[in-house]
C-alpha cells in the first residue's frame, strides 16, 4: 500500500521513544476539489475577454493575472491538504490537521481508547477514486476521517492495530 512514511522518514514531532510508526496516511487529492474550481475560475473569468477581443495583447495579459491569482488561492488550498497527515503507531492516531497559512491542530487518540472502526465509501465517485470515511469510535465520542484515500486498507491496518494493542486476558482454573 502507498505510504508517506519514506516522507516523513521514521521520527515525527512528540514520538515517544519505544513507539513505532505503522502507517502514514492523508486525505485523497480530490478533497482539493475547491481549490481546483478556484484555480479555473478565475483564469475562465479572466481569459473570456480575450475571446471577444482576440488582437488585443493586453487581454491576454489579463488572462494570466487570472491565471496568477487562481494559482494563489489553489495554493491556499494545497498548504491545507498537504499538510493534513494521520500517523498510526502502534500507541496512537495522531491526525495533525493544516488550516489555512499558520493554523494547525493537532489530535492524539490512545489505542486502546478505540472501541470501534467503520468505514463507509458514500457512492459511484467514491468508489470510482478508491475514497471514504473512516469512523472511529471512543468514550468520549467519534473521530470522523473523510476523504481518506484506500479506504479499505487503512480500515484493515487500523483493525490491526487495535487488535494487537489489546491485552488478551487468559482464564485461571478454579
Amino acid at each position: 500500500m502507498f505510504s508517506l512514511y519514506d516522507v516523513y522518514m521514521q521520527q515525527f514531532e512528540g514520538q515517544n521513544e519505544d513507539e513505532e510508526i505503522i502507517l502514514v496516511f492523508r486525505r485523497h487529492i480530490i478533497a482539493m476539489r475547491k481549490g481546483f474550481y478556484l484555480l479555473l475560475i478565475p483564469f475562465v473569468i479572466a481569459s473570456l475577454p480575450v475571446l471577444v477581443w482576440p488582437g488585443e495583447l493586453m487581454w491576454l495579459y489579463v488572462a494570466f493575472g487570472g491565471l496568477g491569482f487562481g494559482c494563489l488561492l489553489f495554493f491556499y488550498h494545497w498548504i491545507g491538504w498537504y499538510f493534513t497527515v494521520f500517523i498510526l503507531t502502534n500507541q496512537r492516531l495522531r491526525q495533525t490537521s493544516q488550516s489555512g497559512l499558520f493554523g494547525k491542530s493537532v489530535i492524539d487518540l490512545d489505542i486502546s481508547k478505540i472501541q470501534n472502526i467503520s468505514y463507509n465509501v458514500p457512492g459511484f465517485t467514491a468508489e470510482v477514486f478508491d475514497f471514504g470515511t473512516i469512523v472511529i469510535q471512543t468514550y468520549v465520542g467519534d473521530l470522523i476521517l473523510d476523504k481518506i484515500h484506500h479506504t479499505p486498507k487503512v480500515y484493515a491496518t487500523l483493525q490491526k492495530a487495535v487488535k494487537n494493542s489489546t491485552p488478551t486476558y487468559e482464564e485461571t482454573p478454579q
